[in-house]
């Protein structure tokens, strides 16, 4: 399963660890990571941190939040899954899970950070200010994500679901593989007509996420990923272009 990431995120870390990009899941990574990590330690440090800002898309009331992407490397670490915060983060509530389920999710659910690329929901990243809209300088970062993305992810076994938003599926999409599907959560109006969510989009994925580390199911399609869920009790319904609808009221 693949998380977009949030832009709401715990603040501090625990141990003395500090941030070795080659240290997180997908190695092959690495170029693009120092590449972007680098370019945002750079900008953070700029003494004009208005216009640093401005590039992020940070409001000029959290300018002082820069200071987490300026001390990158020194920061402390969390697991990417209890760094991020927010409605998907906090219906997934993995800090609630038992030690077998977090391991299940460690080996099956990635994370999409802007800065890191897709990174394993227990891999350990500091805090930062960075999302998908996001312009470095010098940096066109669909360009430079997204053709590695790809390239890992076909390399990925097993069917992959994709619960991003599509600003980070644009970022690493996933190809022409038939056993990958974009989930789309949506509601049924009055008149039978579809229509996609925001906010309950989120719950709704981060709902389905823990239930799918709670049951721990064998899954070898979408097809089975979709049965799956009707089973664990979602409405869900397969739809066109490597698409699948989550039905919510």
């Amino acid at each position: 399963m693949l998380l977009p990431p949030s832009e709401s995120k715990r603040a501090g870390g625990t141990g003395k660890s500090r941030l070795q990009l080659s240290s997180l899941r997908f190695p092959e990574l690495l170029p693009q990571r120092e590449q972007t990590a680098r370019s945002l330690v750079e900008l953070a440090s700029q003494p004009d941190l208005e216009e640093s800002a401005r590039l992020l898309g940070v409001p000029r009331t959290l300018v002082s939040e820069l200071a987490s992407d300026a001390s990158l490397f020194d920061s402390p670490l969390l697991p990417a899954v209890d760094r991020y915060t927010g409605v998907l983060y906090d219906a997934l509530d993995a800090a609630s899970l038992h030690s077998e389920s977090r391991r299940h999710l460690g080996r099956t659910v990635a994370i999409h950070s802007a800065v890191f690329g897709p990174v394993g929901a227990l891999d350990r990243i500091p805090d930062y200010r960075m999302s998908a809209a996001s312009r470095l300088p010098g940096i066109r970062l669909r360009a430079l994500w997204a053709p590695a993305i790809t390239r890992t992810l076909a390399e990925v076994p097993g069917p992959i679901i994709d619960l991003r938003s599509e600003a980070y599926a644009a970022l690493g999409p996933t190809g022409d593989r038939e056993d990958a599907a974009f989930v789309r959560v949506v509601s049924v109006t009055p008149d039978g007509t579809r229509r996609a969510l925001n906010h309950f989009n989120k719950h709704a994925k981060g709902l389905l996420v823990r239930a799918f580390v709670l049951q721990r199911p064998r899954l070898r399609s979408v097809a089975g990923f979709v049965a799956w869920a009707r089973s664990a009790g979602f409405e869900m319904e397969s739809g066109a272009n490597h698409e699948v609808l989550l039905v919510v009221d």
